[in-house]
């Protein structure tokens, strides 16, 4: 048998034994041993919410345990198929097969993986802000909004502007926008944070080479069934403003925009894509909302990486996401993953997906390390 295919069965066998311990595939069989036996009891739907909660548990622990055992199964037949091989290098292209289908199976499983938390499949409410670098950084804020909106596109998921500043010569200084479609904030959870561009600038008449920055900064939209308690009457400041266009042009004359001040904690959103005040209020409480679950997630996301002894995700702007260089070399490249892809117009133009999917793996991988 060629030594690169027996190296591919080694690494996969690595990858699915590596899912079983940080999915806590004995854990979990265990817990739905138990859910099973309590929704075998006589009075359990005596309690028409509580077991709902409960078949919503097996539902979720099943859509890990299932596929598991099936990559487990998948694992003890490549062993045979494996030996099978050695002795008779015939059976190599059966083999061959095998392992092109269980590198699928274990991609899929371990992209579920990356997205099981109840927040994942919610859709995002994604802020794009400039920062260092003038008028390049707004053009530069314009051009990923463009970049998440054509990758929104893509997936055909809809798309909704809730807010937007303009720059003063080119581009936007910052904007928000909803992406709503399923699991949309599994897949861009990770973006949050500076995105770098170096290019020769359009705006530097002597044509030289710019480095831009802007923000990027990613949070559920959450649904009724997430509970964040917030006081609206003495912890949120609510102040009103008119809508604006781009060049100052006011889209109307009533002060129907809205930005909430959540006092204890700092954090502002604000809302200025509908007329009605009454809408652009909803929008924004539920955007206040969205941010303040998102820095509960990420107080606990510390508080574990502090158990165990490892770097935590920094919040907002406060860690380099991609390098998008256009001058003098050509190419985009993963900060974290080191990702790397030589044609950045295909990314700048939404394929995002390598990117993505990469550095979901990557934090799996970065699991138990």
């Amino acid at each position: 048998m060629e030594a690169e295919l027996r190296d591919k069965c080694d690494e996969l066998v690595e990858r699915i034994e590596h899912l079983r311990g940080c999915l806590d595939y004995a854990g979990k069989q265990k817990r739905l041993a138990s859910v099973s036996e309590r929704m075998n009891m006589p009075d359990f739907w005596n309690n028409s919410e509580a077991a709902q909660e409960t078949v919503a548990e097996m539902r979720r622990l099943r859509s890990v345990v299932g596929p598991l055992e099936s990559l487990l199964k998948a694992k003890d037949d490549l062993a045979i198929l494996v030996e099978f091989a050695e002795e008779d290098p015939a059976s190599e292209a059966e083999l061959q097969t095998t392992v092109t289908q269980m590198e699928a199976d274990i991609d899929r499983v371990e992209l579920q993986a990356t997205m099981s938390a109840p927040e994942d499949a919610c859709g995002v409410y994604l802020q794009v802000q400039a920062g260092e670098g003038g008028t390049d950084s707004a053009d530069w804020a314009q051009m990923l909004l463009r970049m998440y909106a054509r990758w929104a596109e893509r997936h055909e998921f809809d798309i909704e502007e809730i807010d937007i500043s303009h720059g003063e010569e080119a581009g936007i200084r910052n904007a928000t926008i909803a992406i709503r479609g399923d699991y949309v904030y599994g897949y861009l959870k990770g973006e949050t944070g500076n995105h770098r561009l170096i290019r020769i600038s359009p705006f530097d008449s002597a044509g030289r080479r710019h480095t831009a920055f802007a923000a990027v900064d990613v949070s559920p939209e959450l649904d009724d069934n997430f509970e964040v308690d917030i006081d609206w009457e003495s912890d949120v400041r609510e102040d009103t403003y008119r809508s604006g266009g781009a060049g100052g042009q006011h889209v109307n004359k009533t002060d129907s925009a809205i930005r909430l001040t959540h006092l204890p904690s700092g954090v502002v959103v604000q809302c200025q894509n509908e007329r009605s005040q009454h809408k652009n209020r909803a929008t924004a409480r539920k955007m206040l909302q969205a941010k303040l679950y998102q820095m509960e997630m990420e107080r606990r996301d510390a508080e574990l990486a502090a158990k165990r002894g490892a770097k935590s995700k920094i919040g907002f702007g406060g860690t380099t996401v991609r390098n998008y260089v256009l001058h003098p070399d050509q190419y985009v490249k993963d900060a974290r993953t080191g990702t790397k892809v030589g044609n950045p117009q295909p990314v700048l133009d939404g394929d995002l997906d390598e990117f993505l999917e990469s550095f979901l793996r990557w934090t799996l991988s970065s699991q138990n390390n």
